[in-house]
């Protein structure tokens, strides 16, 4: 059950990402013109881990303006995207559109996913970068991902690791543990104008909250919902640029610490699938 003070947050969320989806869309950051001529959003490991989709329904939860969802397309999938934003989800249909892919856009809050697209629908839910830290409590979209998916189907994240978003950015060397590393009822609570993509662009909505979720925390949430954990991995790169001037671009466009990276977790992926019985 959402709170009063949960719901006036995720809606805060939403009006910070209603205006800036328009400017990703249009951002060198996500080079759709690139992405219409064929290039991918999805790293080769993903899709090594991920393995064949070709014929599968998949539904890709917090997609943003679909660039994973259509790349998932690209790869044989039918696809569902879900976003709670109008204008991302509107981004995504004309891509769709323009490219071609088997790709259904839709509009509506995670947790109301099953509601909206009905229980026992999909083969494959997907859940890409950056997604997680936006929803207050990971059991109940835990209980969500087992709802969508068939008996046999499967979940795979590709997520920022916890542990990263942990760490204050600071001048020197160091790495400060800061920030909280398991779920808490309050967020962390930001006010900044700008985004992750380059742009000049002044925006009106500065507020958005953010939760954390330790792994053991996601892994016990997907144990309880039924599920069963058939892949856990950690590595040690992720697909931005976290920390300005202390981070290396290698290959795969993906970003590690330049300094003993081998002391930071980056990111993970998780697979569980959905017992047949």
């Amino acid at each position: 059950m959402q709170s009063e003070d949960e719901g006036s947050r995720l809606e805060a969320n939403r009006r910070m990402w209603d205006e800036r989806a328009p400017i990703h869309a249009a951002s060198r950051f996500y080079d759709l013109d690139g992405f219409r001529s064929g290039r991918s959003s999805l790293q080769p490991f993903e899709v090594e881990e991920l393995g064949p989709v070709a014929g599968l329904d998949l539904v890709h939860l917090q997609c943003h303006i679909g660039t994973d969802t259509i790349s998932l397309s690209r790869l044989g999938a039918s696809m569902t995207g879900l976003d709670f934003s109008g204008p991302a989800v509107e981004a995504a249909t004309r891509l769709a559109a323009s490219t071609g892919a088997d790709a259904t856009f839709v509009q509506s809050d995670v947790y109301a996913a099953a509601d909206v697209l009905g229980t026992s629908a999909f083969d494959l839910v997907y859940t890409g970068t950056g997604a997680l830290c936006w929803l207050p409590d990971i059991r109940r979209w835990a209980q969500v991902v087992a709802a969508l998916l068939r008996p046999g189907g499967r979940l795979f994240i590709r997520e920022g690791h916890p542990m990263l978003w942990t760490i204050e950015e600071r001048d020197d060397d160091l790495l400060a543990v800061k920030y909280p590393y398991f779920e808490q009822p309050e967020p962390l609570t930001w006010t900044e104008g700008g985004t992750y993509v380059d742009t000049d662009q002044v925006f009106e909505q500065k507020i958005s909250h953010e939760w954390n979720h330790g792994i053991g925390e996601i892994v016990t949430a997907l144990l309880d919902a039924g599920l069963a954990l058939t892949g856990l991995v950690e590595h040690d790169s992720v697909a931005w640029n976290a920390f300005p001037g202390k981070m290396d671009r290698i290959a795969g466009n993906e970003w590690r610490l330049a300094d003993r990276p081998a002391r930071l977790a980056h990111s993970y992926t998780i697979q569980a699938v959905k017992p047949r019985q």
